[in-house]
C-alpha cells in the first residue's frame, strides 16, 4: 500500500508536540487523560480489527494504554506524529498477544477463491470505514496479515517473526486476503445492481 493511502486510512491520527510529551514524562494525570480520550476510539479500531470480540478489544486497549503510561520514558520523540505511531505499535502488539493465545497460525483458512474480473486493487479506492468493514469480514489469518502489511506497514519478514509463521505463508495469506476483498467488493456491487431500484 502506498503511504498516502495509509494516512487516509488512519483517521483519528493526532499530532503531539514536545511540550505535550514533557508533560507525559512527568506523569501529569490531566495530560494522560487527554491522550486517552483523544486516542481511545482510533486505538479501539486497531485492536478490534485483530480481535473481533468487543469486550476483548476493549481490554486490549486498556492494557495498551497502561503500558503506554508505564513505558512513556522509553519513548523517543522524533516528530509530532511519532507518539501516535509508538502508541499504535503498542496496541498492535497487545492485540497480537491475544490472537496468538487463541489461534494457531499454522492452521490459517485455505479456500478456493474464484477468479473475478474486478480491478486488482479496487479496495484501494474504498474509504476507511468501508474498507474496515470488509477487513472485518476476512478470516482471521487473512485479516491479521492484511492489516499488518497493508495498514501497519510491516514487511513479510517482520510479520513472520511476529506471528511465528514463514515469510511465504505471510505472502500467500496476503494474496488470498486481497483476492477475498476483491470478491467481497464484486458481491457488494452485484447486490447493488440487483436491488431493482
Amino acid at each position: 500500500m502506498d503511504k498516502d493511502y495509509a494516512f487516509r486510512y488512519l483517521n483519528g491520527m493526532k499530532l503531539y508536540d514536545k511540550q505535550f510529551i514533557k508533560q507525559l514524562y512527568r506523569n501529569e494525570r490531566l495530560v494522560q487523560k487527554q491522550l486517552f480520550e483523544q486516542l481511545y476510539a482510533s486505538m479501539f479500531r486497531v485492536c478490534h480489527r485483530y480481535i473481533l470480540q468487543q469486550d476483548e478489544a476493549e481490554d486490549c486497549v486498556m492494557k495498551g494504554f497502561l503500558k503506554v503510561f508505564q513505558q512513556i520514558n522509553t519513548f523517543e520523540y522524533k516528530d509530532e506524529q511519532s507518539l501516535f505511531w509508538w502508541i499504535r505499535k503498542i496496541m498492535v502488539n497487545e492485540a497480537l498477544m491475544v490472537v496468538r493465545k487463541k489461534h494457531n497460525f499454522y492452521m490459517m483458512v485455505e479456500e478456493e477463491i474464484p477468479e473475478i474480473s474486478v480491478e486488482a486493487d479496487v479496495w484501494l479506492k474504498l474509504d476507511a470505514e468501508d474498507l474496515n468493514k470488509m477487513i472485518m469480514r476476512l478470516p482471521m489469518g487473512y485479516r491479521t496479515v492484511f492489516s499488518l502489511f497493508v495498514i501497519e506497514g510491516y514487511t513479510h519478514k517482520e510479520i513472520a517473526e511476529m506471528l511465528g509463521i514463514s515469510e511465504s505463508t505471510s505472502k500467500s495469506q496476503l494474496v488470498k486476503a486481497k483476492a477475498k476483498l476483491r470478491l467481497i467488493v464484486e458481491q457488494m456491487n452485484a447486490g447493488y445492481g440487483n436491488t431493482g431500484r
